[in-house]
């Protein structure tokens, strides 16, 4: 086993975090701009938004990025995993699994005990990875929409915002 230690970043922490999404925007083959210290405060500093880095010594080695939503159905919150990624070098070797438990354990800390995450159908590693977890997929379809790419039809009927 690897010797990962986990942390929660906070806002003093914005040059780990630029380390952390330039790592995952590498692993997922993404373009990435360099976002400024008062951004990466500010992202770090709100309370809805959760950034876990995972290190082997110094070395950022993994990731993840998550949202509180809260619900309106009942007084509590859930948990929604935006971004996962292992550097490609330390893959298969208990990161991810690492990274989600401490995730878990400190959601549960702070009474959220409902956590989750969308998976493309066709990206069968991540699949495998959710199920190998103990997770229970759900059957949804997830629609995105864009105003960049005039897919968003204009809703006569919608009010202005």
């Amino acid at each position: 086993m690897n010797n990962l230690r986990t942390k929660r970043l906070t806002a003093v922490d914005r040059d780990l975090a630029g380390m952390l999404f330039a790592m995952m925007a590498n692993v997922f083959e993404e373009e990435y701009e360099t976002l400024s210290d008062s951004y990466l405060e500010r992202l770090l500093g709100r309370a809805d938004f959760w950034a876990i880095a995972g290190f082997i010594g110094a070395d950022v080695v993994g990731g993840l990025t998550a949202h509180i939503l809260p619900m309106t159905r009942t007084e509590r919150a859930e948990l929604f995993i935006f971004d996962i990624a292992v550097r490609k070098d330390q893959q298969r070797r208990g990161v991810g699994g690492q990274l989600m438990k401490a995730l878990i354990e400190c959601a549960a800390a702070v009474g959220i005990h409902d956590v989750f995450v969308a998976a493309d159908n066709d990206d069968l590693h991540a699949l495998d990875f959710y199920r190998a977890l103990g997770g229970v997929a759900a059957p949804v379809t997830l629609f995105t929409f864009s105003s960049r790419e005039g897919r968003v039809k204009d809703p006569k009927s919608v009010g202005a915002c």
